[in-house]
């Protein structure tokens, strides 16, 4: 297989999982907006053991992750797009995506480390794609 193969092989596999990671950003937006709708409408049904150092008030925590989830969604369909700025955004949001979930590990830790997870392939996808009209 020569050098251009492998770079083209590499960018398919890129812009498929760039595709793939906008209708991921959209759907880690949409969880994270009823994550938040959870922590707003009952905080008492979300518990945390008392040695966390991170500790927030739950309700506007619910809200941050509302806002972030609203914002991934609107990157995420200039993503699909494929508009530049919906790029650049979506590497942020996934950044931030993966702090805040990080700071929600005790609450819900098999979830933030799988929303984590997803995060880092959203960054993977748009940082590796090159489209060709860019």
């Amino acid at each position: 297989m020569t050098d251009t193969n492998q770079h083209q092989l590499r960018d398919g596999i890129a812009a498929g999982t760039s595709i793939g990671a906008g209708i991921l950003l959209a759907v880690v937006g949409v969880l994270q907006i009823l994550q938040g709708i959870s922590a707003v409408a009952n905080d008492d049904l979300i518990v945390v053991g008392p040695a966390y150092t991170y500790q927030f008030d739950l309700t506007s925590w619910g809200w941050w992750h509302i806002v972030l989830g609203a914002i991934a969604v609107i990157v995420a369909i200039g993503l699909l797009a494929g508009q530049t700025w919906g790029r650049v955004s979506a590497m942020v949001i996934a950044a931030l995506s993966i702090i805040a979930n990080f700071l929600w590990l005790p609450y819900y830790p098999w979830w933030s480390i799988l929303i984590i997870a997803v995060d880092i392939v959203v960054i993977w996808a748009v940082a590796t794609w090159r489209p060709t009209n860019v």
